[in-house]
């Protein structure tokens, strides 16, 4: 019995040691990823730069409206009728402005970005990978990295800032719709309450923080394509790992970045 015990006890021991490993070995490889695609900025194409930004921000604005459209529809929804019912309903604009500019917009939008262009980003490097289109880049001399990862890097980096500003207004906007038609308040209360309860950093955080998810997202969909394995099969499990990775160091990554900005 003790015996049985020991060895169940190594065998746990020895599951954690190997995921520990793992993650120290991904965060290094990622942070040297990243590192090296900071250092080609100033030599970055800015045709190839422009493109990317076209592709991977204006392209998903139409879906990030919608989604974060009917978020502060739902949030206003659970929120409005309870703050009328209290007789707080001139807190309730503040309070979806709050909620949406400093978590909700910044973590939607780093998710759905995650899934479109993570997504994508993983599949065509790992494309390129299976396909011997990077040996041929280094054959010409020609640095991957630096034509390949830091253009979608500074692409997505300038790109997510504005993808939230233009969310923040449009789920205040749907905030606004359900409380005046559904809960009864007023558009001056809701919007005055915006302006008496938020500040500019609400939204300014916000920024910075999906300024990092678009490092992340970036950073780790050229990591998975990069490392994509030979044939179809290994470029839809970049993707997919690509798209969970990212979405789950987004949710980390906030945590941290709420507490330093907010707290």
């Amino acid at each position: 019995m003790v015996v049985q015990a020991k060895e169940f006890l190594q065998f746990i021991c020895g599951k954690i040691g190997a995921a520990v490993i793992y993650v120290c070995t991904i965060t290094g490889q990622l942070m040297l990823l990243l590192q090296a695609a900071v250092r080609q900025v100033p030599a970055v194409n800015c045709r190839e730069t422009l493109r990317q930004m076209s592709l991977l921000g204006a392209d998903s604005l139409p879906i990030v409206l919608m989604t974060i459209l009917f978020t502060g529809m739902v949030f206003s929804v659970q929120t409005s009728k309870e703050f009328v019912r209290f007789g707080a309903s001139a807190s309730a604009g503040g309070v979806v402005a709050i909620a949406l500019g400093r978590e909700l917009v910044p973590v939607l939008v780093g998710v759905v970005v995650a899934g479109r262009i993570g997504a994508a980003i993983a599949a065509e490097i790992g494309t390129m990978k299976v396909t011997e289109q990077i040996d041929a880049l280094r054959v010409m001399a020609t640095d991957p990295i630096r034509f390949l990862v830091t253009p979608r890097l500074v692409a997505l980096v300038l790109m997510m800032p504005l993808l939230v500003v233009f969310a923040n207004a449009v789920g205040n906007l749907g905030g606004w719709l359900v409380s005046h038609y559904y809960a009864g308040i007023s558009t001056f209360t809701y919007f005055n309450s915006i302006k008496v309860f938020c500040v500019p950093f609400d939204i300014i955080g916000g920024m910075i923080k999906s300024c990092f998810f678009g490092a992340i997202i970036a950073t780790v969909g050229c990591y998975k394509g990069l490392g994509a394995q030979t044939g179809a099969e290994g470029v839809g499990l970049a993707t997919t790992a690509s798209v969970v990775l990212s979405i789950i160091l987004i949710f980390i990554t906030n945590y941290f970045l709420s507490v330093v900005l907010y707290v």
